[in-house]
């Protein structure tokens, strides 16, 4: 027998054991595409555009199925029945982190985001209960996100109506709300030290966007004394990035779409007149007599999709899940985009249109369907900031400017730019003229 054909076997023997090793761990998981050996279903995943292969995955297996990323299983669920039934009628049970490779060499599985069973509810109860004792949820609060939309309007003046880029001035106002949260103390947009945290939430992001598909495994820490310091260092960074990245590029991407649909931004600019005029503030008393401008707000959530497949959960006890046994561990990719792009709650879901949060006489219309911020247990901690800074932060500049393309309408491109992470606006300059 020629060494060619021993070699033949001998790895014909080891992908027979992989397949065995793959299909005899599943157990009673619910069904899914066939894994190769190793590589699991990567290759059958566009990278991309993960969440059209899950919705085309959903068509074939239903809105439970199984992926294999590379050896392990993860569980996606599609569609907001099976998110609901799993992340808030089980919440307990789907409320764990799933593995994100980076984050076990960053956060060493400590912080608020990252973390897993009684740390991360200690951690969470912890900064929940700090945040509302330095103003979230209260007037004061407001008050800050107030002042830094007046810093901001002076900034974007400062651009005297010459095309430019939005993305950093838009970067800075939502992070010098958080340091004014946990350091009672906002920058100058062109203080270096701001400018150098600035830098480092973009590097993250983007190292953090490069991959969710590499497995590693992570000995999770205690939380005790010899690591409180570390823990608190990790989780005013997870409030940095989440306060930061997501609220600016919610706001980039809005201003782009209000760039390109000028009749909904005419519309916007016309309520605001109408409630608030030009000699005030826009406060968090307006939102509830300005319908379209809210409906506005959820729809450019809705529409971006900002983060489609949210961040990995996990089960944290066997699960009887319908007809399915899911075991301790497994990571669940819950599928935000088969929600937040239902074509019966929202129908023609990838048209921008206002009109999916308004009923028939122009009032604001709450949907079940509107997970922007996620669901359950892991839903995030700060909606209620965001939506503050997008509210008073949107309505301030199109109160103070009109947005001017520097090309033609038909030639602004609205298409997201996908990574593994999120989807991100497409760079772009547009003029802030002064009313």
């Amino acid at each position: 027998m020629g060494p060619f054909v021993v070699l033949v076997l001998v790895l014909s023997c080891l992908l027979l054991l992989s397949l065995w090793r793959q299909s005899s761990g599943k157990g009673n998981l619910p069904p899914g595409p066939t894994p190769l050996p190793i590589l699991g279903n990567i290759l059958q995943i566009d990278a991309k555009d993960i969440s059209k292969s899950l919705t085309k995955f959903s068509k074939v297996y239903g809105p439970v199925f199984t992926l294999y990323l590379g050896m392990k299983p993860s569980v996606v669920l599609h569609g907001y029945e099976a998110m609901k039934e799993a992340l808030v009628e089980l919440g307990d049970d789907f409320s764990g982190r799933g593995s994100f490779p980076l984050s076990a060499k960053t956060h060493k599985g400590l912080g608020i985001i990252f973390s897993n069973g009684e740390k991360w509810k200690t951690i969470r109860r912890f900064s929940i209960m700090t945040l509302r004792n330095f103003g979230m949820g209260k007037r004061s609060l407001e008050d800050r996100v107030q002042e830094e939309a007046c810093s901001l309007l002076e900034e974007l003046r400062k651009t005297n109506g010459a095309p430019c880029d939005p993305t950093f001035i838009l970067g800075c106002a939502p992070c010098n709300v958080i340091c004014s949260i946990i350091f009672h103390k906002r920058f100058d947009y062109r203080d270096q030290n701001f400018l150098n945290l600035m830098k480092k939430f973009n590097e993250s992001l983007l190292l953090g966007s490069s991959t969710w598909i590499q497995e590693k495994h992570n000995k999770q820490s205690e939380f005790t004394i010899e690591n409180l310091l570390e823990n608190l260092l990790i989780t005013v960074l997870d409030m940095f990035m989440a306060g930061t990245e997501t609220t600016s590029t919610t706001l980039r991407y809005g201003l782009l779409l209000l760039l390109k649909h000028t009749e909904i931004t005419a519309k916007v600019q016309e309520e605001i007149e109408h409630v608030i005029g030009r000699h005030r503030s826009p406060s968090m008393q307006d939102r509830s007599r300005m319908p379209y401008t809210d409906a506005v707000l959820h729809e450019i959530q809705r529409y971006i999709d900002l983060i489609p497949n949210d961040l990995p959960h996990s089960v944290t006890r066997d699960v009887k899940f319908r007809n399915y046994l899911i075991p301790k561990g497994t990571t669940i990719i819950p599928s935000l985009t088969s929600v937040l792009h239902d074509n019966k709650e929202f129908p023609n879901p990838e048209t921008f249109d206002p009109g999916h949060f308004l009923d028939e006489s122009g009032n604001f219309k709450k949907s079940d369907y509107f997970m922007a911020f996620s669901a359950g247990k892991r839903i995030c901690a700060g909606e209620g900031l965001a939506r503050m800074e997008l509210f008073l932060f949107l309505t301030s500049i199109l109160q103070n400017f009109n947005l001017k393309p520097v090309v033609a309408l038909k030639d602004i491109d609205t298409t997201p730019v996908g990574n593994m992470l999120g989807r991100l606006p497409p760079l772009y300059q547009l003029c802030f003229v002064p009313v």
